[in-house]
Protein backbone atom coordinates (compact mmCIF):
# COMPACT_ATOMS: atom_id res chain seq x y z
CA UNK A 1 0.00 0.00 0.00
CA UNK A 2 3.03 2.27 0.14
CA UNK A 3 2.54 3.41 -3.45
CA UNK A 4 -1.10 4.34 -2.91
CA UNK A 5 -2.35 7.77 -1.93
CA UNK A 6 -3.71 8.06 1.59
CA UNK A 7 -7.23 9.51 1.46
CA UNK A 8 -9.29 10.56 4.46
CA UNK A 9 -13.08 10.33 4.29
CA UNK A 10 -14.92 12.47 6.85
CA UNK A 11 -18.53 11.60 7.56
CA UNK A 12 -17.67 8.00 6.77
CA UNK A 13 -20.74 6.64 8.58
CA UNK A 14 -23.06 8.43 6.18
CA UNK A 15 -24.66 6.87 3.11
CA UNK A 16 -22.15 8.31 0.66
CA UNK A 17 -19.28 7.86 3.08
CA UNK A 18 -19.94 4.14 3.26
CA UNK A 19 -20.05 3.88 -0.53
CA UNK A 20 -16.73 5.72 -0.80
CA UNK A 21 -15.08 3.60 1.86
CA UNK A 22 -15.97 0.40 0.03
CA UNK A 23 -15.55 1.71 -3.50
CA UNK A 24 -12.15 3.36 -3.02
CA UNK A 25 -10.52 0.65 -0.90
CA UNK A 26 -8.57 -0.84 -3.82
CA UNK A 27 -7.54 2.51 -5.28
CA UNK A 28 -6.32 4.27 -2.12
CA UNK A 29 -5.12 3.71 1.41
CA UNK A 30 -8.24 4.77 3.29
CA UNK A 31 -8.53 6.57 6.60
CA UNK A 32 -12.04 7.23 7.91
CA UNK A 33 -13.26 9.73 10.48
CA UNK A 34 -16.26 8.99 12.68
CA UNK A 35 -17.89 11.18 15.28
CA UNK A 36 -21.19 10.06 16.84
CA UNK A 37 -21.50 6.77 14.93
CA UNK A 38 -18.29 4.74 15.11
CA UNK A 39 -17.99 1.61 12.98
CA UNK A 40 -15.38 -1.10 13.12
CA UNK A 41 -12.88 -1.30 10.29
CA UNK A 42 -14.61 -2.94 7.32
CA UNK A 43 -11.85 -3.40 4.74
CA UNK A 44 -8.65 -2.74 6.66
CA UNK A 45 -9.10 1.04 6.60
CA UNK A 46 -7.64 3.15 9.39
CA UNK A 47 -10.35 4.31 11.80
CA UNK A 48 -10.16 7.64 13.62
CA UNK A 49 -12.71 9.47 15.75
CA UNK A 50 -13.34 13.11 16.56
CA UNK A 51 -15.35 16.19 15.72
CA UNK A 52 -14.58 18.22 12.61
CA UNK A 53 -15.17 21.33 14.75
CA UNK A 54 -12.07 20.53 16.82
CA UNK A 55 -9.20 22.11 14.90
CA UNK A 56 -6.44 20.52 16.96
CA UNK A 57 -7.95 17.08 16.51
CA UNK A 58 -8.43 17.67 12.80
CA UNK A 59 -4.76 18.52 12.44
CA UNK A 60 -3.99 15.07 13.85
CA UNK A 61 -6.59 13.37 11.67
CA UNK A 62 -5.44 14.87 8.34
CA UNK A 63 -1.73 14.50 9.05
CA UNK A 64 -0.03 12.41 6.39
CA UNK A 65 -2.96 12.40 3.98
CA UNK A 66 -2.67 13.09 0.26
CA UNK A 67 -6.31 14.13 -0.01
CA UNK A 68 -9.44 14.57 2.08
CA UNK A 69 -12.95 13.82 0.86
CA UNK A 70 -15.00 15.96 3.21
CA UNK A 71 -18.48 14.47 3.53
CA UNK A 72 -19.28 15.28 7.16
CA UNK A 73 -22.06 17.77 7.76
CA UNK A 74 -25.69 18.35 8.67
CA UNK A 75 -27.73 17.62 5.51
CA UNK A 76 -31.14 18.69 6.80
CA UNK A 77 -33.09 21.02 4.53
CA UNK A 78 -35.28 21.94 7.49
CA UNK A 79 -32.50 22.70 9.96
CA UNK A 80 -32.35 26.11 11.62
CA UNK A 81 -29.33 28.34 11.05
CA UNK A 82 -27.72 27.69 14.43
CA UNK A 83 -28.14 23.93 14.04
CA UNK A 84 -26.07 24.09 10.84
CA UNK A 85 -23.46 26.64 11.83
CA UNK A 86 -21.06 24.54 13.87
CA UNK A 87 -20.70 21.45 11.71
CA UNK A 88 -21.29 22.95 8.23
CA UNK A 89 -19.45 26.25 8.60
CA UNK A 90 -17.03 25.98 11.52
CA UNK A 91 -16.38 22.30 10.77
CA UNK A 92 -15.57 23.00 7.12
CA UNK A 93 -13.23 25.80 8.16
CA UNK A 94 -11.43 23.42 10.54
CA UNK A 95 -11.00 20.81 7.80
CA UNK A 96 -9.59 23.34 5.34
CA UNK A 97 -7.41 25.05 7.93
CA UNK A 98 -6.01 21.76 9.24
CA UNK A 99 -5.18 20.64 5.69
CA UNK A 100 -3.51 23.95 4.88
CA UNK A 101 -1.41 23.82 8.06
CA UNK A 102 -0.44 20.17 7.61
CA UNK A 103 0.40 20.44 3.91
CA UNK A 104 -2.39 18.19 2.66
CA UNK A 105 -2.56 19.15 -1.02
CA UNK A 106 -6.23 18.54 -1.86
CA UNK A 107 -9.75 18.55 -0.44
CA UNK A 108 -12.86 17.30 -2.24
CA UNK A 109 -15.72 19.15 -0.56
CA UNK A 110 -19.26 17.76 -0.50
CA UNK A 111 -21.42 20.74 -1.35
CA UNK A 112 -25.05 20.46 -2.48
CA UNK A 113 -27.32 21.31 -5.38
CA UNK A 114 -29.29 23.33 -2.83
CA UNK A 115 -26.69 26.10 -3.18
CA UNK A 116 -28.58 27.03 -6.37
CA UNK A 117 -31.99 25.68 -5.42
CA UNK A 118 -33.89 28.85 -6.24
CA UNK A 119 -32.92 28.55 -9.91
CA UNK A 120 -34.51 25.11 -9.87
CA UNK A 121 -37.72 26.55 -8.45
CA UNK A 122 -37.74 29.07 -11.31
CA UNK A 123 -37.16 26.34 -13.90
CA UNK A 124 -33.77 27.77 -14.90
CA UNK A 125 -31.06 25.51 -16.35
CA UNK A 126 -28.12 26.08 -14.02
CA UNK A 127 -24.39 26.21 -14.65
CA UNK A 128 -21.69 26.16 -11.95
CA UNK A 129 -20.56 29.72 -12.71
CA UNK A 130 -23.93 31.33 -11.94
CA UNK A 131 -24.30 33.28 -8.67
CA UNK A 132 -25.44 31.18 -5.73
CA UNK A 133 -29.16 31.23 -4.90
CA UNK A 134 -29.66 28.89 -1.93
CA UNK A 135 -33.12 27.62 -1.15
CA UNK A 136 -32.52 26.96 2.56
CA UNK A 137 -30.16 27.65 5.43
CA UNK A 138 -28.61 24.29 4.53
CA UNK A 139 -27.90 25.52 1.01
CA UNK A 140 -26.53 28.77 2.40
CA UNK A 141 -24.22 26.90 4.77
CA UNK A 142 -22.78 24.95 1.85
CA UNK A 143 -22.44 28.16 -0.17
CA UNK A 144 -20.31 29.44 2.70
CA UNK A 145 -18.23 26.26 2.40
CA UNK A 146 -17.70 26.96 -1.30
CA UNK A 147 -16.61 30.51 -0.47
CA UNK A 148 -14.14 29.17 2.09
CA UNK A 149 -12.89 26.74 -0.55
CA UNK A 150 -12.24 29.63 -2.94
CA UNK A 151 -10.40 31.53 -0.22
CA UNK A 152 -8.12 28.63 0.64
CA UNK A 153 -7.43 27.80 -2.99
CA UNK A 154 -6.46 31.42 -3.66
CA UNK A 155 -4.43 32.05 -0.51
CA UNK A 156 -2.76 28.73 0.36
CA UNK A 157 -1.28 25.74 -1.43
CA UNK A 158 -4.51 23.81 -0.86
CA UNK A 159 -6.56 22.75 -3.89
CA UNK A 160 -10.30 22.44 -3.24
CA UNK A 161 -12.87 20.93 -5.57
CA UNK A 162 -16.53 21.41 -4.63
CA UNK A 163 -19.11 18.81 -5.65
CA UNK A 164 -22.74 19.94 -5.68
CA UNK A 165 -24.19 16.52 -5.02
CA UNK A 166 -27.58 15.59 -6.42
CA UNK A 167 -30.18 13.19 -5.03
CA UNK A 168 -28.28 10.16 -3.77
CA UNK A 169 -30.68 7.23 -3.44
CA UNK A 170 -30.75 3.57 -4.49
CA UNK A 171 -31.87 2.98 -8.07
CA UNK A 172 -34.88 1.03 -6.75
CA UNK A 173 -36.27 4.27 -5.29
CA UNK A 174 -36.71 5.69 -8.78
CA UNK A 175 -39.67 3.39 -9.41
CA UNK A 176 -41.14 4.25 -6.00
CA UNK A 177 -40.68 8.01 -6.44
CA UNK A 178 -43.32 10.38 -5.10
CA UNK A 179 -42.41 13.09 -7.63
CA UNK A 180 -40.43 13.20 -10.88
CA UNK A 181 -37.76 15.54 -9.48
CA UNK A 182 -35.42 12.63 -8.81
CA UNK A 183 -35.40 11.79 -12.53
CA UNK A 184 -33.54 15.08 -13.05
CA UNK A 185 -31.43 15.18 -9.90
CA UNK A 186 -30.40 11.57 -9.22
CA UNK A 187 -26.78 10.53 -8.79
CA UNK A 188 -25.98 6.83 -8.60
CA UNK A 189 -23.48 5.19 -6.29
CA UNK A 190 -21.23 4.41 -9.26
CA UNK A 191 -21.29 8.01 -10.47
CA UNK A 192 -20.72 9.66 -7.09
CA UNK A 193 -17.84 7.28 -6.55
CA UNK A 194 -16.37 8.12 -9.94
CA UNK A 195 -16.60 11.90 -9.62
CA UNK A 196 -14.97 11.74 -6.17
CA UNK A 197 -11.93 9.78 -7.30
CA UNK A 198 -11.61 11.87 -10.43
CA UNK A 199 -11.61 15.00 -8.25
CA UNK A 200 -8.86 13.50 -6.11
CA UNK A 201 -6.81 12.79 -9.24
CA UNK A 202 -7.41 16.10 -11.09
CA UNK A 203 -3.96 17.55 -10.41
CA UNK A 204 -4.47 20.31 -12.97
CA UNK A 205 -7.40 21.81 -11.01
CA UNK A 206 -6.71 24.17 -8.10
CA UNK A 207 -10.34 25.13 -7.55
CA UNK A 208 -13.59 24.10 -9.16
CA UNK A 209 -17.33 23.71 -8.63
CA UNK A 210 -19.06 20.76 -10.25
CA UNK A 211 -22.54 19.25 -10.22
CA UNK A 212 -22.30 15.63 -9.12
CA UNK A 213 -25.25 14.13 -10.94
CA UNK A 214 -25.74 11.18 -13.25
CA UNK A 215 -26.29 11.51 -17.00
CA UNK A 216 -30.01 12.01 -16.56
CA UNK A 217 -32.09 12.74 -19.64
CA UNK A 218 -34.10 15.36 -17.73
CA UNK A 219 -31.13 17.00 -15.96
CA UNK A 220 -31.22 20.77 -15.51
CA UNK A 221 -27.73 21.18 -14.05
CA UNK A 222 -24.74 21.55 -16.35
CA UNK A 223 -22.03 18.90 -15.89
CA UNK A 224 -19.95 19.88 -18.92
CA UNK A 225 -17.13 21.34 -16.82
CA UNK A 226 -16.94 18.09 -14.82
CA UNK A 227 -16.61 16.19 -18.07
CA UNK A 228 -14.00 18.59 -19.48
CA UNK A 229 -11.91 19.31 -16.37
CA UNK A 230 -12.20 16.07 -14.41
CA UNK A 231 -12.83 13.55 -17.16
CA UNK A 232 -16.11 12.64 -15.44
CA UNK A 233 -18.08 10.19 -17.58
CA UNK A 234 -21.29 9.22 -15.75
CA UNK A 235 -22.52 5.72 -16.49
CA UNK A 236 -26.09 5.93 -15.20
CA UNK A 237 -29.29 7.64 -16.31
CA UNK A 238 -32.31 7.86 -14.00
CA UNK A 239 -34.66 7.15 -16.90
CA UNK A 240 -33.22 3.64 -17.27
CA UNK A 241 -34.43 2.75 -13.78
CA UNK A 242 -37.77 4.55 -13.79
Amino acid sequence: MANKKKVLITGAAGRIGKVLNEGLKDRYEIRVLYNRTVLDSQYGEEVMTGSITDLERMMEVVDGCDAVIHMAGNPSMKAAFMDLHDVNSLGTYCVFEACARQGVPRVVFASTNRVTGMYERDGTFTTPNMPVRPDSFYGASKAHGEALARYYADNTDLAVLCLRIGTFQPAANLKKRETDRILSTWVSAADVLQICWRAVEAKQVKFGIYYAVSANKRAYWDISNARDELGYDPVDNAEDHA
